[in-house]
């Protein structure tokens, strides 16, 4: 949420944010609302002042016996009574009115964010590690899990249709490895503080991360009660949202609180499935298991202090990045241009793995593909959520947030698949993950 102070106090910095978005201007509509909603706030306090003032001195008018007096101001103060409702529910109506338009914008781009349209404009910040060489043609993890006969979405479909998978034996225990693997690592070495937070949210809850009001469609809803049929009422709707990622819970962990800075930054992680709806994906990713709209993650969350932000950014992404380094798989670092950034980020590192059994662009031959998204929200998730904190001079702030894939199971599981997949259709199991996998070396089909 942007600070409507702030626009009104440099109206044409907001205005250049928005453009590097890909967005027309909207300081000038903002303010006007501002302005008619300032108006309205003024006349209904000046209202309840005069109000106020008018009782008192009906009390010295009779108590001077100056009924005449005494009977002009009763009647003024009658007339304030009538008048003073329509005058609050103007000034509500332009304060929900302003609220609405400014919880639509995105956040603005830090000044170093490259300049680009889309995710041509991306820029490559660094790689880890090389293509690998194979005696033989790569397969794609569904044909590897299908052959093996661990990786089913024939029988997901039956179950709950399409972007739906059941895994079985090796590459389900593959799966949990992995993700016990990540939490392990962060927890034991990152110092993040493992949390298991609720999948189902509330409405301001999803509203506080930027998931409300513009991704409404890309989340699923568990309804309590009866669904009220006309789509403009569904926010009236009681119900929960299943969380499309641990970050909205995490960071709605401080929402409507003021936290001791001495308490800062908090680092929090946690392993939950995560759903996501894909409203805007049809006709993406529709083969194997790169878009789904149940898969597991674990997840990043920190708040910090606005002097520490941009610092805990960059640790995030080297936490994140461990993952693969002790995996040995290839990957790659993009700084996210201006207009292909979440909407909540002011800056994004996406880590893009190598898979060696995709297509990409150009045919097959292996592709990058993104496993992490590492991002800094400054105080625009803060100012949503109301979360504050206090510093040695005493005064509430805004704290800044930062969330990360740390990193997508799922992924990953593809990731290792495809990486170490071995020319009889065997998967060997990376030496890291080997404990989690009560020492199995190899996962083979079934003899």
């Amino acid at each position: 949420m942007h600070d409507i102070k702030s626009i009104r106090d440099n109206p044409q910095a907001f205005d250049a944010g928005l453009k590097r978005r890909g967005l027309a201007p909207l300081s000038a509509s903002l303010l006007a609302i501002d302005e008619k909603r300032r108006a309205a706030i003024l006349a209904s306090e000046q209202a309840q002042a005069r109000r106020n003032a008018a009782s008192k001195e009906i009390g010295e008018a009779k108590k001077a016996k100056d009924d005449a007096r005494a009977n002009k101001l009763m009647a003024e103060v009658a007339e304030l009574k009538t008048t003073m409702p329509e005058l609050e529910l103007a000034a509500k109506t332009a304060d929900e009115e302003l609220a609405k338009e400014l919880a639509a914008i995105p956040n603005l781009p830090l000044d170093d964010v490259p300049e680009g349209a889309d995710e041509h404009g991306n820029v490559q910040r660094h790689v880890f590690g090389k293509i690998r060489n194979y005696p033989f043609t790569p397969k794609p993890h569904d044909d590897l899990g299908g052959a093996l006969g661990y990786m089913d979405f024939e029988a997901a479909a039956k179950l709950s249709g399409a972007r739906f998978v059941v895994l079985k034996k090796g590459l389900a225990r593959l799966e949990r490895a992995i993700g016990q693997f990540m939490l392990d690592l962060h927890t034991n070495e990152h110092g993040y503080t493992e949390v298991n937070p609720p999948l189902l949210v509330r409405n301001d809850v999803m509203f506080g991360t930027g998931q409300l009001p513009k991704f409404e469609d890309d989340q699923f809803w568990a309804i309590k009660g009866e669904l009220l049929a006309a789509p403009d009422e569904r926010l009236k709707t009681e119900r929960l949202g299943l969380i499309p990622t641990a970050e909205v819970s995490l960071t709605n962990l401080v929402r409507e609180s003021i936290v001791d800075e001495k308490e800062l930054p908090m680092r929090l992680t946690a392993l939950t499935p995560c759903f996501r709806a894909e409203a805007g994906a049809a006709g993406r990713d529709t083969r194997g298991m790169i878009r789904q709209h149940q898969f597991t993650k674990v997840e990043l969350v920190s708040i910090a202090t606005p002097e520490t932000s941009r610092d805990e950014h960059e640790r995030m992404l080297s936490c994140a990045e461990e993952v693969l380094r002790r995996l040995d798989l290839h990957y790659r670092v993009m700084t996210l241009c201006s207009g292909d950034m979440g909407f909540s980020a002011q800056k994004t590192y996406d880590i893009e793995v190598w898979m060696p059994g995709q297509s990409s662009s150009q045919g097959d031959g292996g592709a990058f593909r993104e496993i992490s998204s590492c991002s800094v929200c400054g105080d625009f998730q803060a100012r949503r959520m109301d979360a504050r904190s206090r510093g040695p001079d005493g005064k509430p702030r805004f704290v800044h947030t930062l969330n990360g894939s740390g990193t997508a199971v799922g992924r990953a599981l593809i990731a290792v698949m495809e990486t170490y997949q071995q020319e009889d259709g065997s998967i060997a199991v990376p030496a890291v993950l080997q404990p989690y996998m009560g020492g199995l070396k190899t996962i083979e089909r079934d003899k």
